[in-house]
């Protein structure tokens, strides 16, 4: 019997033989020998064919076309169009953002969620198997190291361990239950250490061992050594000097984590980056072959269009730059997954029956609600300030109140509860208000208003209108940093470039929200000094050649509003005219009822998403103003935050009695937001990342060694606004009689700790075990989260809660492994990693690390400690080196030098002419006995090393090595003998 598949494929081409005759197509034979009789059945053009995103149709042996990358964050989002690439976005239920999931720190909740996703995407993929793919590009595994990342909202939080746990259960539910097949095939993204916008595909995440191993490495691997993923997605940024689109790590480390067949594949347009922004290699076939070597089985560049790819392969092929074992390597893992997703089966697997019905079912409704209910965050509540009595007035006031928005990875949102809707169902008389400046624009020279359309549509902006009426008034949303979006008040729609790409487009109020890989709906209204304003178009595709030099509005000889101009100077100048003010809507709301609710936030496509960072913590200035305002008109203000990162809330915090934080919480968002305001519901929700007091509390964002910067909670040693882990809840819990037992192998023990509900609410608790280790040869975390577990207690409820610690070893740099070092450890337990409730520790036997011994060949990249100094590739397939410059120096701790070493040792490189020198001090870099120096030479080249020596007198005993670089030179190896 023809599957669907085979059959549309037979239709599209030459008559086929029967599928069931071939020996893949039985699903009795191991899934082996299945995979090696397709392969060797496949032409190699048709193999090269698999290793494009888009994958066309084989007729001849009844194989359907595959499509790679259908996005899953946080609900079934959307795919692109087969035709020309454009996206396609799913109607389906749209659970919390993925930093909302998080909050949750409920596994057992995200893998259901994870299932209903998996079910949507089996229901949209029976209708078009080969639009709708079933390799979902989710989820984002990547650390909120960096809380101004603009991907902030896509990740689950700044803890290795809690984003392993999220991300394995929800990838656990998309997957399936079934011990061989594939409900879905979940790719993890971004690997590695993927945590900037800000030049992206240029800069380089220098992480030194114990960050690559410890942190980074550790979002990832538990996913796949779960088998809850089925390969990794490359990221855009280089990783130690090498771009991650060639990570030979992919092959060498990810692979090693499971038994399972991994089928990875590039971020969108990944291998050009080699050839264009980073330049790595000088032709596409040197780049494509280094990039299927590396460990990427799939190429997703050029959207649909498969034949470049395919052209570039053969040519690599031709060159002898690949082999048709490199080809088949990539293809049986293409085809692994392909087999177990059910393709090749007569019946199509075990879920092949779930169908379009089943997408935002009520079952999934409730789940929606159900999520974003827990993912809600406490952040204060003094004087029982919530939950809310219904029977007392309230006004609903801010910019987000109205409305939900959904973000570059959200599908579209089926319904809408808003924060408005929500509240309403409990207290029907609730007044609302916007609180934005309502304004009209008048063209200073000639008094003509601006005009737009009142019909669904809109119309083309002109500066038309004799008066005020509803079609010259617009709402002006400020999103912060100056950037408005303007709404029509005539058709509710806001102001976008009607045609992105044409530099003489006029405007037009046609936009249900901004929106789009490309906001152009963004504006700023400046200053032009003389009670005039000009109009600078701050869409995200203005540094883009298509849109040519003019950012700012000048008026045509018809009225129409374009871009007329490159400057301020030359912009046509408005008058504006404030029709109404939000602040003094709001302060009449807040002083009507008895409390006031502020709902602000962010705008997911403007204040920061990919491609762009924060530069700021900070909310929109406009929204603290309103904030202020109206707690100062009423003292019974509650804040509801909702966007997707820490915001820096230190007025708010010493000031407003009650805040709640949500993410942009999907189509359940206004019920799930009313039933914690109101008690229906006690929040649980828990921070995932550390919320910091002020801008000044992070460093560069660029920096990745959370360990020399004291980044993220385990290593910070400020006071934070709200600690990782922070959340409250409307009753109170106690903690007793912690007890551990005794360590076994690697440190692991397990600890139970007595919670009581000692309020009059039934509640959950987020019970969190941290530790420390108080002696070590290495900085250790203040404090490392360990495990948690979600416990719901009824009033007067005891629970014993028991919690796993499987590992306390860290990173030796000594010796390239993994090491558990005698040591007392502390053992935390409570509410956040500032709230410990009970503590105890358990005493480890393990090993003392001994001194470092040089006199063998050493990684250089394995200092303790470093000034200046890059890390960066030895050559670029492998290995890594230290680039220094003049004053840089590396440390080596804790050296055993004996008697005495006479000779240092290196493999070194330097591309710039004349020789350079490497100073070998101890015990200080500038200060320090100079025990030799050592002339490096230059080799033209970076990649071409030379060995470099010089003699050694007086060093021995015991000390701390430096290596001090009075030039530019890069050291990979290094020995003292």
């Amino acid at each position: 019997m023809l599957t669907v598949v085979a059959l549309v494929a037979g239709l599209a081409g030459p008559a086929i033989a029967e599928p069931a005759a071939y020996p893949f197509r039985d699903p009795r034979l191991p899934l082996s020998a299945r995979v090696d009789d397709l392969v060797k059945r496949l032409t190699l053009p048709e193999k090269v064919s698999l290793l494009h995103q888009f994958q066309p149709a084989i007729p001849r042996l009844g194989i359907g076309e595959f499509k790679t990358g259908t996005e899953a964050l946080h609900g079934l989002a959307w795919t692109t169009e087969r035709t020309n690439g454009n996206v396609v976005t799913a109607n389906a239920t749209v659970f919390p953002q993925a930093i909302g999931l998080a909050s949750t720190w409920n596994p057992a909740l995200i893998r259901q969620v994870g299932a209903v996703v998996g079910d949507e995407a089996r229901g949209y993929h029976s209708q078009d198997p080969g639009f709708w793919g079933l390799q979902l590009w989710a989820p984002v595994v990547n650390l909120l190291r960096d809380p101004r990342w603009g991907r902030n909202e896509e990740g689950y939080s700044e803890d290795p361990a809690l984003t392993g746990a999220i991300s394995t259960a929800y990838g656990k539910g998309l997957i399936g239950d079934h011990p061989t097949y594939l409900k879905t095939a979940p790719v993890l993204k971004h690997y590695l250490a993927n945590n900037n916008e800000v030049d992206r595909t240029t800069a380089s995440s220098n992480l030194r061992p114990r960050v690559l191993r410890e942190y980074d490495e550790l979002a990832f691997k538990p996913a796949i050594s779960a088998n809850a993923a089925t390969g990794v997605m490359s990221s855009y940024n280089l990783v130690n000097g090498r771009p991650a689109t060639v990570n030979p790590d992919v092959n060498d480390v990810v692979r090693t984590w499971t038994d399972k067949t991994l089928y990875n594949v590039s971020d969108a347009s990944g291998p050009y980056n080699l050839t264009g922004s980073q330049k790595y290699f000088a032709t596409n076939e040197e780049g494509f072959a280094a990039t299927l070597k590396a460990g990427m089985d799939s190429f997703t560049v050029d959207d649909n269009r498969s034949g470049p790819t395919i052209e570039i392969i053969n040519s690599a092929l031709a060159k002898g730059l690949l082999t048709e074992k490199d080809i088949n390597s990539s293809v049986r893992n293409v085809l692994t997954i392909r087999f177990r997703l059910g393709e090749f089966d007569p019946d199509g697997g075990p879920y092949a029956k779930i169908r379009k019905d089943i997408v935002n079912s009520p079952a999934h409704k409730e789940l929606a609600r159900k999520t974003a209910t827990e993912a809600m965050v406490l952040l204060k509540n003094d004087r029982n300030a919530l939950p809310l009595d219904p029977k007392r007035s309230i006004a609903v006031i801010g910019p987000l109140e109205r409305t939900l928005y959904t973000d570059w990875y959200s599908g579209g949102l089926p319904y809408r509860v808003t924060p408005l809707d929500g509240i309403k169902s409990r207290q029907p008389n609730a007044i609302d208000t916007e609180a934005v400046d309502r304004i009209a624009l008048r063209e200073a020279t000639t008094g003509r208003y601006v005009t737009a359309g009142s019909d669904e549509d809109g119309d083309v902006l002109k500066a038309a209108g004799t008066n005020v009426g509803a079609t010259e008034q617009f709402d002006a949303f400020d999103w912060g940093h100056g950037v408005l979006t303007l709404r029509s008040a005539a058709n509710g729609k806001y102001i976008e470039r009607q045609n992105q790409g044409h530099p003489t487009s006029p405007f037009v109020n046609q936009a249900a929200q901004p929106r789009g890989w490309f906001v152009h709906q963004q504006f700023k209204l400046e200053d032009a000094g003389d009670g005039t304003v000009v109009i600078r178009y701050a869409g995200y595709e203005t540094p883009n050649t298509w849109d040519g030099p003019n950012n700012y509005l000048t008026v045509g000889a018809d009225g129409t509003l374009i871009l007329g101009s490159p400057d301020a100077a030359g912009a046509t100048k408005f008058r504006k005219e404030l029709i109404s003010s939000g602040i003094d809507s709001a302060v009449r709301a807040a002083k009507a009822v008895d409390t006031a609710v502020v709902v602000v936030g962010s705008m997911p496509f403007i204040n920061g998403r990919e491609d762009h960072d924060r530069t700021s913590m900070a909310l929109a200035e406009s929204q603290s103003a309103l904030i202020k305002a109206v707690r100062q008109a009423n003292p019974n203000t509650v804040v509801v935050l909702e966007n997707s990162y820490p915001t820096t809330l230190t007025w708010e915090q010493e000031n407003i009695p009650a805040i709640v934080w949500t993410s942009h919480a999907g189509q359940e968002t206004g019920n799930a937001l009313a039933d914690v305001l109101y008690g229906t519901a006690n929040p649980a929700g828990r921070l995932t990342q550390t919320w910091y007091r002020s801008d000044a509390d992070v460093p560069d964002i660029l920096d990745y060694d959370i360990i020399k910067r004291e980044r993220t909670y385990q290593y910070f040693d400020g006071k934070p606004l709200y600690a990782f882990g922070h959340g409250l809840s409307y009753t109170s819990f106690r903690y007793s009689d912690l007890r551990v037992s005794p360590p076994g192998r690697d440190g692991s023990f397990m600890a139970t700790v007595q919670v009581t509900n000692t309020g009059q609410r039934a509640g959950d608790e987020v019970v969190q075990l941290y530790t420390h280790q108080r002696t070590s040869r290495d900085t250790q975390p203040n404090q490392q989260l360990r495990a948690f577990k979600r416990v719901s207690l009824n009033p007067g409820e005891t629970r014993t809660v028991r919690l796993t610690v499987p590992d306390l070893r860290h990173w030796d740099v000594t010796r390239g492994k993994w090491v558990l070092e005698s040591s007392v450890h502390d053992v935390l337990v409570g509410a956040s990693a500032s709230d410990i409730r009970q503590r105890s520790d358990v005493r480890v036997h393990g090993e003392q690390i001994p001194p470092r011994n040089l006199g063998r060949e050493t990684r250089t990249i394995d200092f303790d400690d470093y000034t200046g100094v890059d890390l960066v590739d030895e050559s670029k397939t492998r290995g890594e080196a230290v680039e220094a410059s003049p004053g840089d120096w590396v440390r080596f701790s804790d050296v055993e030098l004996g008697r005495g070493v006479r000779t240092f040792t290196a493999k070194t490189a330097r591309a710039a002419t004349g020789p350079a020198t490497v100073e070998i001090r101890l015990d200080d870099p500038v200060n320090g006995r100079l025990v030799g120096t050592a002339q490096i030479q230059s080799t033209g080249d970076k990649y071409s090393y030379t060995t470099t020596t010089g003699a050694l007198s007086g060093a021995s005993g015991r000390h701390d090595v430096y290596l001090v670089f009075t030039g530019e030179s890069r050291i990979s190896t290094f020995s003292l003998r």
